[in-house]
């Protein structure tokens, strides 16, 4: 017999004569239908285009920023961690990118291309590019003992720079609190 990746197990011991199962929905095996349809699978759509709001547990605080999976209220910060107060909490922000640099692989493919036909083509040598890579850490710590740190990934040292004044902003509100 021939394994195909999409033959189960089951269906393997059937060939075999070892078991009767019957395969698909309407089969003896299958599972009666939950109520109220099937479970919903993924990701809610409400999360992934910005229809989610967090509940603050304050009637009538709407979320300000937030940073990563942090959210910011004006008297609240609501982490995964727990909800604290915005007063006399900590925000750390460390860097944890590095920005390179390297030859990228056109410079040398016209640098070989054109060195055959004249020297001039070892100039694309000396061609670079620059790319930042890495993850920003936002820690932010409450005066009751929840902390919470979330990381950041960064592409660009303006990115790095946002979510500093992010941080900075996050900090600022704290202060006010």
């Amino acid at each position: 017999m021939l394994w195909a990746p999409h033959a189960g197990l089951a269906a393997r011991l059937a060939l075999h004569g070892r078991e009767n199962v019957t395969a698909g929905s309407q089969g003896s095996d299958s599972y009666p239908p939950l109520p109220g349809g099937s479970p919903p699978r993924g990701i809610p759509e409400s999360y992934l285009y910005g229809g989610h709001q967090q509940s603050s547990g304050a009637v009538g605080e709407t979320q300000l920023a937030s940073i990563g999976d942090i959210s910011i209220t004006q008297t609240r910060v609501i982490t995964p961690a727990g909800t604290f107060p915005l007063r006399g909490s900590v925000w750390t922000a460390t860097d944890l990118s590095r920005t390179e640099e390297y030859m990228p692989t056109y410079a040398v493919v016209l640098a070989i291309i054109f060195f055959i036909f004249c020297l001039l083509g070892l100039l694309f040598l000396l061609m670079k590019a620059t790319r930042t890579v890495g993850f920003v850490q936002v820690t932010v710590n409450s005066g009751s003992g929840v902390y919470h740190s979330t990381m950041l990934p960064v592409y660009a040292p303006a990115h790095v720079h946002h979510v500093m004044s992010q941080v900075n902003w996050a900090r600022s509100m704290a202060a006010q609190a």
